[in-house]
């Protein structure tokens, strides 16, 4: 084989290679645009999909409290209670003003909560928190144990309203086992009678 024809054969095999590089480059440059075509209808779905279901529960997104879990929370367990239906029983001793849990749910208006407690009070429950005059917490939706939290009108809880949560706090040291109670101090038509201790005469 002559120089010329060895310079012709190496360079016919140089322009197949540059060529095979140019299309396997092309080939997956292409797949990268696909699949990062579809990573970017899928993150527009889900923020689609978000938005719809803020606007489907009226909060506008914000269903539950933002809350920072507690460091050090104390343990407790929902269960049957002699008072009214379920309560929240202490697992371990909890010191005096405590934070225990906050009241969760979803942030409705004043003018939303007044059918809904009617209904809540005809199946016997109260699950509308009062935040102020324009706003309440409905704990029958996304809420967490607190709504079982039975009231007493010599509770062993109080509760603290800061930066628009509701802390449920122990108004003294709370033994192991005890039901965790609180005063409502409802403001509706007084429908159910208060069963905190016997003789009681209270209504909520």
């Amino acid at each position: 084989m002559g120089i010329l024809e060895a310079r012709r054969e190496s360079c016919a095999s140089n322009s197949a290679v540059v060529r095979n590089a140019f299309l396997i480059s092309c080939v997956r440059a292409e797949a990268t645009i696909q699949v990062s075509a579809r990573a970017a209808q899928t993150t527009t779905k889900t923020t689609k999909t978000r938005k719809t279901n803020a606007k489907a529960n009226g909060s506008g997104g914000r269903v539950r409290y933002n809350v920072a879990p507690l460091p050090d929370p104390p343990k407790i367990e929902r269960r049957r209670s002699s008072v009214h239906g379920w309560g929240v029983f202490a697992l371990e001793a909890i010191p005096k003003n405590k934070r225990i849990i906050d009241y969760a749910g979803q942030k409705i208006t004043a003018k939303q909560s007044t059918p809904r407690e009617v209904r809540y009070l005809k199946q016997g429950h109260i699950w509308c928190f009062t935040l102020n005059r324009n706003w309440a917490i409905d704990a029958a939706v996304d809420g967490n144990a607190a709504r079982f939290i039975n009231h007493s009108c010599r509770g062993n809880c109080y509760v603290q309203i800061i930066k628009g949560v509701i802390w449920i706090r122990a108004s003294r040291k709370i033994r192991r086992g005890e039901e965790l109670s609180y005063n409502y101090h409802t403001d509706g038509a007084a429908e159910i009678p208060c069963r905190c201790r016997p003789g009681c005469q209270g209504m909520l």
